[in-house]
């Protein structure tokens, strides 16, 4: 017998937030104002980074990298959110569940390892100002995107098949609007060991690695900040930073939430597991752009400027 040769629905079930379905219509309006906010906002920034020369620095580079993660996020779960919660047609084939889950995964990994590469632009800025040129080069920085790409894919490629050596007995019904590696695992009716130890490996030896050494860059940050003489000079080197520690407690905060509740949670109503992946996945896209937005003159200003050049 075939290692794949074992039983799978030929669709599943999608059910948005379970326990609110008569709310489903309502929250569609939101949702899409929301998408279009994440898709519209990223857009701007990658336009902006590509058409003005004084955004072609690697700070704006790695920005425009998160934001690519952001709308390709935003992308992987449209469709089905959409036609869920819009449309009220909740099935979604076998192996487009795959790709789906494979793709939501692989860009959320995308997404942490490019605030890691920002927190290191961030450290060699304020620690090291006289090298930054030199360390943080066009290559470089090119090498630093390619890198956060291929670990994702390559870590996350085991995915769909750990899914689908499982038999698919129990149930065809997913609790979200979208399809995720735990979800889909736990509709087995076969050991899932060997898929809940490697999720737990890539949470560990990714996320979790990355959160350490964004700390570890903040606490070096802090110390040299701390070190300069200038009260002034001192906020003028933090306030650098604000944007990249508001895009880190955007992403990190809900993903620390759904993983608090969903190991010590267990009799938590299951829509507030479901509305806080919703938050997890959703919310970084709307935010990120808006942060940058606010808090960053140079991004404020060449947005201004490429609308001008479009009205002229």
């Amino acid at each position: 017998m075939g290692l794949f040769n074992v039983t799978h629905p030929a669709t599943f079930l999608l059910m948005g937030i379970p326990g609110l379905e008569s709310f489903h219509s309502w929250l569609a309006g939101p949702l899409c104002v929301m998408y279009a906010v994440a898709l519209g906002g990223n857009t701007v920034i990658l336009q902006a980074v590509r058409v003005e020369p004084s955004l072609h620095e690697p700070m704006y580079y790695l920005l425009s990298m998160l934001s690519f993660s952001d709308v390709a996020m935003s992308m992987a779960t449209l469709p089905t959110v959409l036609r869920t919660f819009c449309l009220n047609v909740r099935s979604i084939p076998f192996d487009a569940c795959l790709i789906q889950m494979f793709l939501i995964h692989s860009f959320s990994m995308m997404e942490s390892g490019i605030l890691l590469a920002m927190s290191f632009d961030r450290y060699v800025a304020i620690c090291h100002p006289l090298h930054y040129a030199t360390v943080l080069t066009n290559e470089v920085i090119a090498g630093m995107g390619v890198a956060v790409t291929a670990r994702s894919f390559i870590t996350l490629f085991p995915l769909p098949f750990l899914i689908k050596r499982l038999p698919i007995c129990r149930s065809n019904v997913l609790s979200h609007s979208y399809c995720l590696h735990p979800d889909m695992m736990k509709l087995a009716c076969a050991d899932i060991t060997i898929n809940s130890i490697y999720g737990l490996f890539v949470l560990i030896s990714t996320f979790g690695i990355d959160l350490c050494f964004i700390f570890l860059s903040y606490v070096l940050i802090l110390c040299s900040a701390m070190a300069i003489a200038s009260h002034e000079e001192r906020l003028k080197a933090l306030n650098t930073c604000v944007s990249h520690i508001l895009a880190v407690l955007a992403f990190y905060t809900p993903m620390i939430g759904v993983s608090t509740v969903h190991r010590f949670g267990k009799h938590a109503p299951h829509y507030i597991h479901v509305l806080l992946s919703n938050v997890y996945l959703f919310v970084p896209p709307v935010l990120n752009p808006l942060i940058y937005s606010a808090k960053t003159k140079e991004i404020r200003r060449a947005i201004v400027r490429m609308f001008h050049r479009i009205k002229m």
